[in-house]
């Protein structure tokens, strides 16, 4: 059986963030959010890696992996707009990447065997990369899959709002998840706030932080429904559609063709979604590493 590889998203624009948020220091020693990320599957037993960039990156990808390593076969795959199905035709003026399906499936030729998946901007929390590992190592299979839950009380920030794919759960799988893009920090955990109503999202509530655990026949899942999401979504929303991972998981699980089991993590998040996250995500890793949490002394 193959090894699990663990694939990192890291072709976002970071629009919210006003620049490159993916590879911004997070530390005095210029690490970046994607180092501990890393470290974490390193020692949770991963050794082969995808990240997915966007090409015009790469060279500031590859100098900084050049130096941060810890033993990891590290490979890049490349998400870009022409990368779609025969006969369409991208919308004039779009340059937002076509989301995390599409992302995931832009490393397809890459991936032999199961795969966890990750945000190259999000801090997960060295457990969380512990019960991904152990699932696609022991539990992976055919229509099998896995994601990572996080309490919506650790997922929040104070400088503004956050979207999270708010998760409805049957004895310890996955039921049904709802992506909701306006919460807010509130008391007694979080509120979505919409123009119909206030959703109050009690703590405790499971949230998803796109860390997946899948077997390798999701793939053929994405490929397949691409072309029916283009053909509904561009004529709608041209320049800003996207093809998401939480989108084609419901479709799966209201089919009833797959399962998704939640692996709960008491894990803390960081992460960097407003520049304003910064100063708290660099306080929080310093005391990490100042607690032995962190030593990058693997190589």
């Amino acid at each position: 059986m193959e090894k699990p590889t663990l694939v990192i998203m890291a072709a976002g624009l970071g629009s919210r963030y006003g620049g490159l948020k993916q590879i911004a220091p997070v530390d005095d020693e210029g690490h970046i959010i994607i180092d501990y990320s890393l470290y974490d599957a390193y020692r949770a037993g991963f050794r082969d890696v995808v990240c997915i960039i966007n090409p015009k990156n790469e060279k500031d990808f590859v100098e900084h992996f050049e130096k941060i390593k810890f033993g990891l076969n590290i490979k890049y795959a490349f998400q870009t707009l022409d990368d779609i199905p025969a006969g369409f035709v991208i919308p004039d003026e779009r340059v937002k990447p076509w989301g995390t399906a599409h992302a995931v499936l832009s490393a397809k030729n890459q991936l032999k065997g199961p795969f966890a998946v990750i945000n190259a901007d999000d801090f997960y929390g060295a457990s969380a990369f512990k019960i991904l590992y152990d699932f696609l190592e022991n539990k992976a299979a055919a229509g099998k899959h896995s994601m990572v839950g996080y309490f919506i009380e650790n997922t929040l920030t104070e400088s503004g709002s956050v979207a999270r794919g708010v998760c409805k759960a049957n004895d310890n799988f996955l039921a049904g998840i709802r992506e909701m893009t306006e919460i807010y920090p509130a008391p007694g955990g979080a509120v979505f706030k919409n123009a119909d109503e206030d959703i109050h999202l009690p703590s405790g509530t499971i949230v998803s932080m796109n860390m997946w655990g899948f077997s390798h026949e999701i793939l053929n899942e994405l490929e397949n429904r691409f072309a029916a999401f283009l053909s509904k979504n561009i004529p709608l929303n041209p320049l800003k559609c996207e093809y998401l991972l939480p989108t084609v998981v419901g479709e799966l699980l209201t089919e009833d063709n797959i399962s998704v089991e939640i692996l709960p993590t008491v894990d803390k998040w960081f992460g960097v979604t407003y520049s304003e996250d910064m100063p708290g995500v660099r306080a929080a890793i310093k005391k990490m590493k100042q607690d032995g949490a962190y030593n990058f002394e693997v190589q």
